[in-house]
C-alpha cells in the first residue's frame, strides 16, 4: 500500500469521501482481520480520516468517540477558517494594493498566538521576491502554495504575493497560479489579475469561504457516521444509506 499524498477531506467531493469509507468496509469484510485497519492507519496522512481510524476502532465507547470526533471537526474547521480568512485578506490586499505591513498585521491577527514575527516574515517574503527574479531558483519549491502549509509558512507566502503585486503589478501574479494547489486562493488570484471590482471580489470570497466551511463540516459529519457504522458492523447497504443522507 502506498502512502496517500493527495487525499484531503477539506477539498475532496463528498462522493469521493463516501467511496473511501465504502472501500474500507469492503476490505474489512473480505479480509476479516485488524491488519487492514493497521495498514490504513499507517499509510493515511489525511488528519481527520487518520484520527477516525485510530479512534473509532479503539476500546473507547461510542459516545466518547463521537464527542472526540466532534471536537476534532471543530479543531480542523477553526484552523481552516483562520487560513481562509487570512487568504481573503491577502487577496483583497492585492486587489487594493494595500500597504503590506497593514496586510501582515491583519493576517497574523487571525491566530490566537503569534506564529511568526513581522521582521522575520518580511525578511523571508523579500527573499522569495528576490528568488523569483533569480534564474537559478527552483520555482516549484519557491512558489508552491497549499492550505496544508503550516501557518507561519502560509503567512510568508501570502505576504510575498502582496509585496510582489505592489512592486511589480497584478499581472506579475500570473506566474503564481500554476503553483497554487488551493482552488479558493487560485481562483481569487485569477479574479485579482482580471481586475474584478474590489467590492464584488470581497463578496465572492466571503460567500465562497462560508460555503467551503459548511461543506467541510458536513463531510466530516458524514465520515464520522460512516466510520461508526463500520465499527458497529452495519452491512454495506446500510453504510451506503448513511452516505446518501449527506448528499443531494
Amino acid at each position: 500500500m502506498e502512502e496517500q499524498k493527495d487525499f484531503d477531506i477539506l477539498e475532496m467531493p463528498a462522493e469521493g469521501l463516501a467511496a473511501y469509507w465504502l472501500s474500507i468496509k469492503k476490505l474489512i469484510d473480505v479480509k476479516r482481520n485488524k491488519q487492514v485497519l493497521e495498514e490504513e492507519i499507517r499509510y493515511t496522512r489525511e488528519p481527520f480520516i487518520k484520527f477516525m481510524l485510530e479512534t473509532a476502532f479503539s476500546e473507547m465507547d461510542s459516545d466518547t468517540i463521537r464527542r472526540l470526533a466532534e471536537s476534532k471537526t471543530h479543531t480542523i474547521i477553526n484552523e481552516y477558517s483562520r487560513k481562509l480568512n487570512s487568504m481573503q485578506i491577502s487577496l483583497l490586499a492585492m486587489s487594493s494594493q494595500e500597504n503590506p505591513r497593514i496586510s501582515f498585521v491583519r493576517m497574523a491577527s487571525q491566530y490566537p498566538t503569534s506564529v511568526i514575527s513581522e521582521k522575520k516574515a518580511f525578511t523571508l517574503a523579500h527573499g522569495l521576491v528576490d528568488g523569483l527574479l533569480s534564474k537559478e531558483s527552483d520555482h516549484q519549491i519557491l512558489l508552491e502554495f497549499d492550505h496544508k502549509l503550516q501557518p507561519d509558512r502560509l503567512l510568508v507566502k501570502m505576504l510575498f504575493h502582496i509585496i510582489l503585486s505592489r512592486k511589480k503589478g497584478k499581472q506579475k501574479l500570473e506566474k503564481l497560479v500554476p503553483y497554487i494547489k488551493t482552488p479558493f486562493y487560485s481562483n481569487g488570484i485569477t479574479q485579482v489579475i482580471d481586475g474584478f471590482d474590489h467590492r464584488i471580489l470581497k463578496s465572492n470570497l466571503a460567500v465562497q469561504a462560508e460555503q467551503i466551511l459548511k461543506y467541510s463540516n458536513s463531510k466530516m459529519e458524514m465520515a464520522t457516521e460512516m466510520c461508526m457504522g463500520i465499527r458497529n458492523k452495519y452491512n454495506y447497504d446500510d453504510i451506503f444509506h448513511i452516505a446518501r443522507a449527506y448528499m443531494p
